[in-house]
């Protein structure tokens, strides 16, 4: 299920890519997927960096969605769900765990996969941090 393309992302539009960085065509490849993807909550993730590390929200729009989101091979729900077992395993993000937990639910994942996939992560990261995926996935669905 995906969104609008035309979702508004306020502070993450106004933020033009820096000189000698990136063509525009990147920055707004990875803007475009951001929005398709994670809705509000990406946009509040970047939106957040605004008046601190700017650049930050830029590298995060042209590296992490205008290159590996946007790269052909894998659709964007095997993605998130890939993301949701990383944020798993390393077990200290749960901020973000929950923004793409709720991006997975955004583009087609159901609430059983995504706690599948945490399931799938006790033997590579054990009890603890699935059992705070599982409590972030409680929030995230919540949310949703």
């Amino acid at each position: 299920m995906m969104v609008d393309q035309c979702t508004v992302m306020a502070g993450a539009a106004a933020l033009p890519p820096a000189e000698g960085s990136a063509s525009p065509d990147r920055y707004q490849r990875g803007l475009d997927q951001l929005r398709a993807i994670s809705g509000p909550q990406g946009a509040a993730v970047v939106e957040s960096l605004n008046d601190i590390a700017p650049d930050l929200g830029r590298y995060i729009v042209e590296f992490a969605y205008g290159d590996v989101f946007a790269r052909p091979g894998l659709d964007v729900k095997t993605r998130e769900l890939a993301t949701v077992a990383a944020l798993t395993a390393m077990g200290t993000a749960a901020p973000q765990l929950k923004v793409h937990m709720q991006a997975a639910l955004r583009v087609g994942a159901s609430r059983q996969e995504i706690v599948e996939t945490v399931m799938q992560m006790i033997p590579y990261a054990g009890f603890p941090a699935a059992l705070n995926a599982i409590s972030t996935a409680r929030d995230a669905f919540a949310a949703a």
